[in-house]
């Protein structure tokens, strides 16, 4: 009995292996089923022809007028299966006879969304330094507003709706805009000036009507246009098709300021190192009514700056500022800031830890030797 016992005892493990062997390969050959099954699908998506983006332009009774992406419009079918259309809606067309398949959720033709910095920017007052009058000016006409409107109410005035920031390049005038952003809790919309210019008659000037729309549902909302002067500068009255672009855009942007839409909780700021050569037309009042000079900072807010800039670093104890500071002469805060990093880098160059006094000293000529490079004539340009 004992042998019968041990020899069923072998049978039971062999068969719970075999068992348990089969179950195992019938779910590798499961696996690798559904992976072929996607790999499949995927192959099947991949050799499908590729579908053209296309904007309706108008309904009629028997097709449909479409933009297709190079500016051309077509009149095409609509596939029985697509949606009801309106003009400005987005659609994909086969790309042989254009017929339209389906309607895309793509309302508007340029992805607006991406010139939104969507993470409130983390820049605050105490990093601004040497420019006490210039922040005071900008809290009252951005901050003040949207953040007590009654008081406007109260006193039967309209505040300006934007500003406009001037003055050399490295000055601050960005880290302004950054910071009225932060205090009042706004969305910052940010754009380059020559953003805006685009490629075919009339899109510029559409993407400015969308910034602004977009700033609107996004209230209260601050669009901040850098680099300004390359849209807004002097209009001529001969000039070339492109020139001839960037005014209608401009044109769009006069209308936005001050049209028949109200502004309400969005402010407009503009920055440039050319005040000079804008357009009367853009700081006349009623749109950008503020203008702020951002100049180079004097001794003092060269002070507050070398310390914002080095409150981080190891400096030797008894380093004293003041006299590193009258070795910055005409030096902007971008110019402070960059002395830090020179300074950090000698000092790092040699092992060390802790910034001593020679170590700024050598970042202050090195600085002053790249701007000698760059040109005297470039920097007195700015005035």
């Amino acid at each position: 009995m004992d042998q019968d016992t041990a020899s069923r005892n072998v049978l039971d493990s062999v068969l719970y292996r075999y068992t348990a062997d089969t179950n195992k390969f019938e779910d590798e050959n499961r696996l690798l089923k559904e992976a072929a099954n996607k790999l499949k699908e995927e192959l099947d998506s991949l050799k499908k022809p590729p579908l053209m983006v296309c904007e309706v332009m108008d309904i009629r009774k028997d097709g449909v007028v479409i933009k297709v992406p190079n500016g051309n419009q077509f009149f095409v079918a609509v596939s029985e299966g697509c949606e009801k259309l309106k003009p400005g809606e987005m659609v994909l067309c086969e790309q042989k006879n254009l017929s339209i398949i389906k309607k895309v959720p793509l309302a508007k033709k340029f992805n607006v969304e991406s010139f939104v910095i969507m993470e409130k920017p983390t820049v605050t007052w105490m990093d601004v330094g040497g420019l006490e009058a210039q922040t005071r000016e900008i809290q009252e006409v951005v901050e003040l507003p949207l953040k007590k409107p009654e008081l406007f109410k109260k006193v039967g005035i309209k505040p300006p709706k934007g500003i406009l920031l001037y003055g050399p390049p490295g000055t601050g005038k960005t880290l302004l805009a950054k910071a009225v952003a932060h205090s009042t809790d706004s969305t910052f919309i940010q754009v380059v000036g020559s953003e805006l210019v685009q490629k075919f008659i009339g899109e510029g000037a559409k993407l400015v009507k969308e910034i602004f729309e977009l700033a609107r549902r996004k209230a209260p909302s601050i669009v901040f246009i850098d680099e300004i002067d390359s849209l807004a500068a002097k209009r001529m009255e001969i000039g070339t098709s492109g020139e001839r672009e960037v005014n209608r855009t401009f044109m769009q942007l006069l209308a936005e300021l001050d049209g028949f839409k109200p502004l309400d909780n969005v402010k407009v700021i503009g920055a440039t190192n050319r005040k000079d050569i804008l357009d009367p037309a853009i700081i006349r009042p009623g749109r950008l009514d503020r203008q702020i000079k951002v100049p180079v900072p004097d001794k003092k807010g060269k002070e507050q700056i070398f310390r914002i800039h080095s409150k981080d670093m190891t400096l030797d104890k008894g380093l004293d500022v003041g006299s590193l500071v009258e070795k910055m002469e005409n030096f902007s805060g971008a110019e402070i800031h960059a002395v830090c990093t020179e300074a950090g880098y000698f000092a790092i160059r040699q092992d060390r830890f802790k910034v001593t006094k020679e170590d700024l000293l050598k970042a202050i000529e090195k600085v002053k030797q790249e701007e000698k490079l760059e040109g005297e004539d470039y920097m007195h340009m700015f005035g």
